[in-house]
C-alpha cells in the first residue's frame, strides 16, 4: 500500500533512551541510501534513534491530501477524512527531513500536512559534471548534510543543543563558506 499511496517507513533505529523528538527521514529514488547513512551517522555518532522512509510520490501524497481537505472543506458537519500522509504521521514526531536528487519544490508540495518541522533537502541549482558524490554534497543531500539538517531541526525543536551545530558542521566535514548551490 504505501509504494502505490506514495511513502512507506523503511527502517528504524532506537536510541536506547527515551527521545520526545525524533528524526523522520525522508529519502527517494537512489538518495534514499543517503537517508539510510544519514540514520546510521546520528545512531552511531550522536546516539538518536531515527526512522528512515521510502517517499516514491510526493505528487500522489499531495493528490490525495488535497481530495480529502477538499472533501472535509464541503462537508463540515461530518467526520473529517484523513489522507494518507495524515494518518501515516499521526502521532509520529519530528524534525521531517526530506532529501532526493529532486528540486525542493517537489518535496515542498506536501508541507502543510506534515505535523511539524520540515526541511526539505533538493538539487536546486544548475547542472554539473563532477562525479555523484561531489554532487550530492554541492546540493547538499548526501548523508553527512541530511544527518546535520536532522540535528539543524531537533534543534529548533529544543531537542537538540544549537550550541553544538558548529561542531557538528566540523566533525561532519561540512564546508560552511561553500557557496549556495543556486548561485553556483
Amino acid at each position: 500500500d504505501g509504494i502505490i499511496n506514495g511513502m512507506y517507513r523503511y527502517n528504524s533505529t532506537d536510541s536506547g533512551k527515551g527521545q520526545a523528538q525524533r528524526p523522520q527521514l525522508f529519502g527517494s529514488g537512489p538518495i534514499l541510501r543517503s537517508a539510510l547513512a544519514a540514520q546510521e551517522i546520528l545512531a552511531d555518532k550522536y546516539g538518536i534513534g531515527s526512522d528512515v522512509w521510502s517517499v516514491t510520490s510526493y505528487s500522489e501524497l499531495r493528490r490525495d491530501a488535497m481530495a480529502c481537505q477538499h472533501y472535509n472543506d464541503l462537508h463540515p458537519g461530518e467526520t473529517a477524512k484523513q489522507s494518507y500522509l495524515e494518518s501515516v504521521l499521526d502521532g509520529v514526531t519530528g524534525p521531517f527531513i526530506s532529501t532526493s536528487d529532486n528540486v525542493r519544490l517537489v518535496a515542498d508540495q506536501i508541507r502543510e500536512w506534515i505535523p511539524g518541522e520540515y526541511i526539505v533537502l533538493g538539487t536546486d541549482g544548475f547542472g554539473r559534471s563532477e562525479t555523484r558524490p561531489e554532487l550530492r554534497r554541492h546540493f547538499r543531500i548526501d548523508a553527512e548534510s541530511t544527518a546535520y539538517a536532522a540535528l539543524q531541526g531537533m534543534a529548533r525543536m529544543g531537542a537538540f543543543d544549537a550550541g553544538k551545530l558548529a561542531g557538528v558542521i566540523t566533525d561532519l566535514g561540512l564546508d560552511p563558506e561553500a557557496v549556495f548551490p543556486i548561485d553556483a
